[in-house]
């Protein structure tokens, strides 16, 4: 909810921690610092956190040149996209194509994953995550 209260512009986060001073507030404090105000959507906010958990490096919302705007930049390389009922468009799957082709020629690595990816396997993701992960970056 205040992903999406920052984006509409309704509220800022320099408010909110105003108005959670002392010890009883720290929680909610904490959550605030998970907040960075460019989920596109809720499902983002989820997949960003499980991403952050695992202690991957995540960027939102990049723009690449030639590729445009991605949902997430993981380490660097991998791209993942988190795609709604608007990706299944003939039009959009077109876009999409393009992109994920544009990428791989740019040296990216392209993941893309449904609201149900996310929400009823999340463990599968992770692991398809962490393959591409794996491959390139030294642990």
């Amino acid at each position: 909810m205040v992903e999406s209260a920052l984006l509409q512009g309704t509220t800022n986060l320099s408010y909110l921690r105003n108005y959670l001073p002392g010890n009883r507030n720290g929680a909610a404090r904490r959550v605030l610092e998970l907040v960075d105000g460019t989920a596109g959507s809720a499902i983002e906010v989820v997949a960003r956190l499980m991403f952050r958990n695992e202690g991957i490096f995540v960027q939102t919302q990049v723009d690449l040149p030639g590729i445009g705007i991605v949902d997430f930049l993981l380490e660097g390389f991998l791209i993942v996209e988190l795609d709604g009922a608007t990706h299944l468009e003939p039009r959009q799957v077109k876009k999409d194509r393009r992109r994920n082709n544009a990428s791989t020629l740019d040296g990216y690595a392209v993941l893309r994953y449904g609201y149900g990816d996310v929400v009823h396997n999340p463990q599968r993701m992770m692991t398809e995550v962490w393959q591409v992960l794996r491959g390139r970056v030294v642990r």
